[in-house]
């Protein structure tokens, strides 16, 4: 019951920052350590992905029409001799650019995937990159204020080639444990042009092939979930739930918040919560050691 209760906890914590700008590979670091989340490596990773799954799952029900509407576009659908859905290029050049954001970001992770495994998911390490990325955070929102404003209807639609590789090459810093993939994106898409809400969104539909292709993977890498118990299972699937109705939430409140204030407090949370975990690995309350 106890291991259930903090698998519970722990969704809520990946559903809160999944998609916030404040890491949520960082967190569950550090919340797994204060929690004791006590279990073989292999199911807390298997755990973790599997949560990550239910908070893009969020992302795909909360965007489903839109996501449904540049598919519609690749299939033109004729009525009694009349369109009634004419062809049109804008959702393929969109899955396009959506795959080119993919590939910086996946060449880094075939590279120093294993290297950053096994030296960065640490306590000390996560607090530097999470004060690190806030400070970045504040210095590009400022000396970019014009992609602050509020973006035109359907710019996430429209982001050009040249675009979509900037933000995946700024996706890339993701791959350190504390940066935030949601962080990388956002500072990406201001440098590219793109408002923050634009930005954000586009995040959130370049997350969807990232998340998805990258946890299945790791999943038929880890061997599945036949050798878990039921305790295990149940363990995992109120992680997914979990992760999934909270992300639900946050998603649409992080839309309208940045439709109307900064990034700047969660920059400010970044640098605090990095301080935070300096101190108290200090303390030795959390693990200063890689895994």
């Amino acid at each position: 019951m106890l291991f259930c209760l903090k698998s519970f906890l722990l969704g809520i914590v990946e559903g809160i920052t999944e998609f916030l700008p404040i890491s949520s590979t960082g967190h569950l670091i550090v919340f797994e350590d204060l929690l004791r989340f006590e279990a073989s490596d292999q199911y807390i990773n298997t755990y973790s992905y599997v949560i990550q799954l239910g908070a893009i799952l969020a992302v795909i029900v909360l965007y489903r029409k839109k996501i449904f509407a540049t598919l519609q576009n690749l299939f033109p659908k004729k009525e009694g001799g009349v369109w009634v859905r004419p062809y049109s290029q804008t959702g393929l050049r969109f899955w396009i650019t959506l795959a080119i954001a993919c590939i910086p970001g996946f060449l880094v992770v075939m590279l120093l995937g294993d290297v950053v495994d096994t030296y960065l998911f640490n306590a000390v390490s996560v607090s530097i990159v999470l004060i690190l990325g806030g400070v970045a955070m504040i210095l590009a929102e400022r000396f970019h204020p014009k992609n602050t404003a509020r973006p035109q209807k359907g710019k996430w639609l429209h982001v050009s080639t040249k675009q979509a590789l900037i933000v995946g090459g700024f996706q890339c810093l993701s791959v350190i444990p504390g940066m935030s993939r949601s962080a990388s994106t956002i500072i990406g898409g201001w440098f590219a042009g793109l408002s923050t809400t634009a930005s954000a969104e586009f995040s959130f539909f370049l997350a969807i092939p990232v998340m998805v292709g990258m946890s299945g993977l790791k999943l038929i890498q880890l061997g599945g979930f036949g050798s878990m118990n039921a305790t295990e299972l149940l363990s995992l699937a109120i992680g997914f739930v979990v992760s999934f109705f909270v992300a639900l939430i946050v998603v649409k409140k992080f839309i309208a918040f940045l439709q109307k204030k900064p990034m700047t407090v969660f920059a400010a949370y970044r640098i605090l919560f990095g301080v935070v975990v300096l101190v108290l690995s200090a303390a030795g309350v959390v693990s200063v050691t890689a895994g």
